[in-house]
């Protein structure tokens, strides 16, 4: 899940509570009889629900009656029929924004106002909960003129505004450089096949035209006609739980989402900031059992759209969770259906987990509806992009390899393209439960199914793949620590002490807690918080994948590819295996500069901060290196000679490595793409910053001269007598330069940082100016290029232009989660 930063998150938390309108329908104001609605929407169409409402489909307009002034509810926009592309991320069933908003009576209007409670007053002094109110601007959202009225509602026609651009899609489209739209009315209406009534939610649907002009290829790539894009927007309608439900304080350790606020009522010795963790309302039939089934299990339902054998691996993978909240101490209290027929994925009473279509693999996502005010979990949506299972067959397929004979359909390529769905699902539900990623669990033998995993690939001694253990098969050691926290029942007053105690003991037997803020970032220094990664040491690992990987490229042939398929589609298959230890790279720079530390409170057991020693640092640069060595980075005559330009109507993709070399495949910028990664997360300036300090505290650490004296040495200093090796090596060594050419004038580094690398950068050039005259024809004008290039850089370091790395084909998400 990208927990999507992250998740960018689909749990968007707006706090709801507040005082009540005392405007009421006053029939003394009116002088329409008791039945002017009655005769206003005689011959419409009427829907009677929360919101009692009327279609009159000879003018295409909806009127809604609102007979509770005052009464805060929930209004969650979402888009029910996307444009299927990831890049663009307007996706089918996509959560908007959450509101809580109640109707008001202004003069001859109705106001849909959302009150600000993101502060508040959390108290009995009525004068204190005004004051902190009037203190924060409110937003009103929608304005209405009455049409008619009764003694007790008033009716407003809301076309329009449920017409409006409510998911912001132009916004979207325009920052995304797909070009300018609007709304085009003409082409747009009210889509009643998905409007609905039910008794705690009311829903509208809009279908919406935007025309404008379409600049961008991603939005040409998916829409028939691109200046006319036409998509479903969707609006919410909810009734807000009521108030037995008891919010649980929120722990940083805990591995919950969390929702807050400001209570100015708060005493002054207190922080005025309040936390509660994100879940689902679960309590127990008998309280005093050890185990117990709930009074209302949690059922979450799978989209019908989802085909066989996908359906039942999100079945099963979604189920684990059960196995969390029996240790917990409930009894099916976590159930997975499929949707009942008809039933629709936007509608509040079912935890959806949808089926999407893109049309390009994307990220996957967990979110949902959150009453803000406590924290609690109204409904779950997960969304899984449908192309995620076909890349983890690909991977497969560069694994095994399996196409001897050309037609074969080997087995064990499906089976673990379906274990990773189940796995995804078990993912992506966690979310909607409320936990948060932790990326720190791999190193404990897959403590959690909230990690991003890669394929864990064994190899025998005679280079025989095995792909039976790729991804688990079960919740982890973490996952039921998470939930016991989150779920379980104590006794009033016991809480507190019992809570801390799950997470002390959880932390005793060394599982650990990391999340997105410390995982994503290049410059990230958590020596265990890694995405997509394996093994107990990231340096450790790497070794192990490089060895895989050397093997897997080495007898790498036209048997990764059918027969009949065109032979440059060789490339596809190539790819995530000349990049298999892309993402273990990023774990292992970690450990260069890096520091062990946790979320830990005062009073715990648990480390603050510990430096990396430098040994372990200088084991990870020397993983690093191996991965930019020639023979790491070399392809095999015989598989470059099979791997033609490209077939006519296979045209190079985002998924294929990009060529200076016209239709030909360019082994080179595959060379360095590869090369670039290591160079990039090493010469990180926050990375380097560090160094510094450390250094500065601790002489037993490396440094800075220590890195760039290795790193200089192991490419630099050592060129290869093999000529293509050493074409190799140049393009690692310029790679190399160029990176540390940026180090040199970012602006984040450190004076003495950027001091030093400079002096490194010189001595390159003395280096490559004393191998001028002494080396061979092809080196000598190289080094001459190289002191050239150097000279204009010194020049004006500011104004030089450092050309940009070749971009990677795509990676992340591995098969198609910010969540």
């Amino acid at each position: 899940m990208r927990t999507y930063p992250f998740l960018v998150t689909l749990l968007l938390a707006i706090i709801f509570t507040g005082c009540q309108s005392s405007n009421t329908p006053a029939t003394s104001q009116s002088k329409a009889p008791s039945n002017s609605i009655a005769e206003f929407t005689s011959g419409m169409q009427k829907q009677e629900g929360f919101f009692n409402f009327y279609y009159d489909e000879e003018v295409g307009r909806v009127f809604l009656e609102v007979s509770s002034l005052g009464q805060e509810f929930l209004y969650v926009n979402s888009l029910a029929a996307g444009i299927g592309s990831n890049d663009i991320g307007l996706d089918r069933g996509q959560l908007g924004r959450e509101r809580v908003v109640k109707f008001e009576k202004h003069g001859n209007k109705l106001l849909l106002i959302q009150p600000n409670y993101d502060y508040r007053a959390v108290s009995d002094n009525q004068d204190e909960v005004k004051s902190v109110a009037e203190a924060f601007a409110s937003s009103v959202i929608g304005g209405f003129e009455i049409n008619t009225k009764s003694e007790t509602a008033y009716l407003i026609d809301i076309t329009d505004w449920l017409l409006r651009d409510s998911h912001d899609v132009s916004g979207t489209l325009q920052r995304s450089n797909q070009g300018n739209f609007s709304v085009d009315k003409s082409r747009s209406a009210l889509y009643m096949d998905a409007t609905f009534n039910f008794p705690k939610n009311t829903e509208f649907e809009s279908l919406l035209t935007f025309s404008g002009d379409a600049k961008g290829w991603n939005l040409r790539s998916v829409t028939p006609t691109p200046d006319a894009v036409t998509v479903r927007t969707h609006h919410s309608f909810i009734e807000l739980p009521d108030d037995d439900y008891t919010p649980r304080v929120f722990d940083p350790r805990s591995g919950f989402f969390n929702i807050s606020y400001q209570d100015y009522a708060t005493p002054i010795e207190e922080p005025l900031v309040k936390r509660f963790i994100v879940r689902h309302r679960l309590k127990k039939k008998d309280p005093n059992a050890e185990v117990s089934e709930a009074v209302e299990p949690i059922i979450y339902y799978v989209d019908r759209g989802a085909p066989e054998p996908v359906r039942s691996a999100l079945i099963e993978g979604a189920s684990w969770w059960n196995r969390a909240f029996e240790a917990a101490g409930y009894k099916d209290a976590f159930q997975v259906k499929v949707m009942p027929e008809g039933a629709h994925p936007l509608d509040v009473r079912y935890n959806v987990i949808q089926w999407v279509h893109r049309s390009t693999r994307g990220w996957s996502y967990g979110g949902g509806v959150t009453d803000p005010r406590t924290g609690e979990m109204i409904k779950g949506h997960v969304s899984l992009g449908s192309l995620r299972v076909r890349q983890d067959f690909l991977i497969a397929t560069g694994l095994l390899q399996p196409y001897e004979n050309g037609d074969e359909t080997p087995n064990a390529m499906t089976e673990m393209s379906l274990a990773r769905l189940r796995q995804l699902s078990a993912h992506e539900v966690g979310h909607t439960i409320g936990l948060a990623h932790n990326f720190a669990a791999s190193v404990n033998d897959r403590a959690s199914v909230m990690d991003y995993p890669h394929p864990y690939v064994k190899m025998d001694d005679q280079g025989n793949i095995d792909l039976s253990e790729a991804y688990d098969d079960k919740i982890g050691a973490w996952d039921k620590v998470t939930i016991t926290y989150g779920y379980s029942d104590f006794p009033e007053g016991e809480n507190e002490e019992k809570l801390r105690a799950i997470l002390d003991e959880a932390f005793d037997s060394d599982l650990r807690y990391i999340t997105d803020q410390d995982a994503r970032p290049a410059s990230g220094l958590h020596p265990e918080a890694h995405l997509w990664d394996n093994g107990s040491n990231a340096a450790v690992e790497l070794n192990r994948m490089m060895k895989i990987r050397r093997t897997i490229l080495d007898k790498f042939s036209e048997k990764a590819i059918k027969t009949g398929m065109p032979m440059s589609s060789i490339e596809e298959v190539l790819v995530p295996m000349y990049l298999f230890h892309r993402y273990q790279v990023d774990g292992t720079s970690k450990l260069i500069g890096g520091l062990n530390y946790s979320y830990a409170l005062r009073g715990s057991d648990q480390v603050i901060t510990e430096m990396i020693s430098a040994n372990e640092q200088m084991a990870a640069l020397e993983a690093l290196l191996n991965a930019v060595k020639p023979e790491s980075l070399k392809l095999p005559e015989q598989l470059l000679s099979q791997i033609p330009p490209r077939a006519f109507g296979y045209g190079r993709s985002r998924e294929t490595f990009q060529s200076r070399t016209g239709p030909a495949f360019d082994y080179l910028a595959a060379v360095e793409t590869a090369a670039s990664l290591p160079f990039g997360f090493i010469f990180n300036a926050d990375r380097f910053n560090r160094l510094l300090t450390y250094k500065a505290r601790d002489a037993k650490q490396p440094g800075v001269d220590a890195v760039l004296d290795r790193v200089t040495s192991a490419t630099w200093m050592s060129p290869s007598t093999t000529a293509s090796d050493r074409t190799i090596q140049k393009v690692v060594e310029m790679e190399m330069l160029k990176q540390l050419m940026g180090l040199a004038v970012s602006d984040r580094a450190y004076d003495e940082v950027r001091a030093k690398t400079l002096a490194k950068i010189k001595e390159i050039k003395s280096y490559a100016s004393g191998r001028t005259s002494r080396s061979t024809n092809d080196d000598g004008t190289y080094y001459q290029y190289v002191v050239s290039q150097i000279d204009r850089f010194l020049e004006e370091p500011d104004e030089f232009k450092i050309p940009d790395p070749i971009k990677a084909p795509d990676g992340s998400p591995i098969g198609s989660c910010d969540f």
